[in-house]
């Protein structure tokens, strides 16, 4: 087994290196860099003559480096991570790229774990309740609920509730985690409940993705399996209905699923990306927008790579449990 994750470990080296030149290479790629928005704001908002404000602007790239080729920036940014662990620096935020990724990255990664528990044990439930109750109306109401949590983009779902919240129910903290008399406070249950009442619209919506797809894959497999031999012999035994389901189905319908903990991360992580960004939340997303729009290109190519590394995790993750369950993966892929 050890043999094995390190043969996906290095595997998974060259696909990160390539991704972070595609990356880099992408977000070089439009005009402009944040020199050209240090001009903007001189001209803008200080009433700096064009001269003026392309001279500090020029003098800003040389010494930031942004006039060098772009060849030469990857490999500088490169070197650093690798010899110094240091990101770069982010121009906007005046601070080391790895202090903006240390401050947003947690919430993220905490927002997305809980959408992920929310949607697997919903999803799990619901796919169980709908496959023993097969073309009953809660089988056609919950394929209902599962066609439209795979169909209607999550971003919609957020602008729609947005909108119920402003100009419906005249919400008006929309875009923090905490309201004003809780963000320095210590942690209590009232700052929890307070927390709850600012997520829960991110929250359910990157869960109903993700609960959507279980649900759909639990029923397929868990009718599968009931169908099999070895359950029809159960209930000969005797057994009662819920035995067979739960102890003798239940658990061999469950492979793929175990199978898709490995990658689900990424994919909680875009879905709360998403509506992050409606929310304005300072998470990973409005970070990543907010730093493409301006041209701070350490700060969005960190996160990007960041993002990519999370999957390729996620796969090996994903290539392991696989290789638990399975021993001819372990046997044809070199563990």
């Amino acid at each position: 087994m050890l043999r094995f994750l390190l043969v996906r470990i290095a595997s998974a080296i060259p696909v990160l290196i390539i991704l972070s030149v595609v990356t880099f290479a992408i977000i070089q790629a439009p005009p402009g860099d944040y020199a050209d928005y240090i001009r903007s704001q001189l001209i803008n908002q200080s009433g700096a003559s064009f001269a003026q404000a392309e001279e500090q602007a020029q003098a800003y790239r040389v010494e930031h480096g942004l006039d060098q080729p772009m060849v030469v920036q990857y490999f500088n940014w490169i070197k650093g991570i690798v010899t110094k662990g240091d990101f770069g620096y982010s121009m906007f935020y005046n601070k080391p790229v790895a202090d903006v990724v240390s401050e947003r990255l947690p919430r993220t990664l905490a927002l997305a774990l809980v959408c992920h528990i929310f949607a697997s044990v919903l999803g799990i439930g619901f796919g169980i309740w709908a496959a023993t109750r097969q073309y009953s109306w809660i089988d056609s109401m919950l394929s209902g609920v599962s066609f439209l949590g795979m169909t209607v983009p999550r971003f919609l779902m957020a602008l729609i509730i947005v909108y119920l919240l402003v100009f419906q129910f005249n919400v008006s903290e929309i875009g923090s985690f905490f309201s004003p008399q809780y963000g320095g406070a210590p942690w209590s249950w009232a700052k929890f409940v307070d927390l709850v009442s600012h997520v829960w619209p991110v929250v359910a919506i990157a869960t109903f993705g993700g609960l959507a797809y279980n649900m759909r894959v639990m029923r397929g497999n868990l009718l599968d399996t009931l169908n099999a031999q070895y359950v029809e012999t159960a209930r000969a035994k005797g057994l009662s209905g819920a035995a067979v389901v739960m102890r003798h189905a239940v658990p061999n319908a469950l492979h793929p699923l175990v199978m898709y903990q490995g990658v689900v991360l990424p994919y909680m992580l875009t879905g709360e990306i998403e509506t992050a960004i409606i929310f304005s939340l300072p998470t990973v997303g409005p970070a990543i927008v907010g730093s493409m729009a301006i041209g701070d290109v350490y700060v969005t190519a960190t996160f990007m790579m960041v993002l990519s590394a999370t999957l390729i995790v996620g796969n090996i993750i994903a290539d392991m449990l696989l290789a638990m369950l399975d021993p001819r993966v372990r046997q044809y892929g070199g563990a």
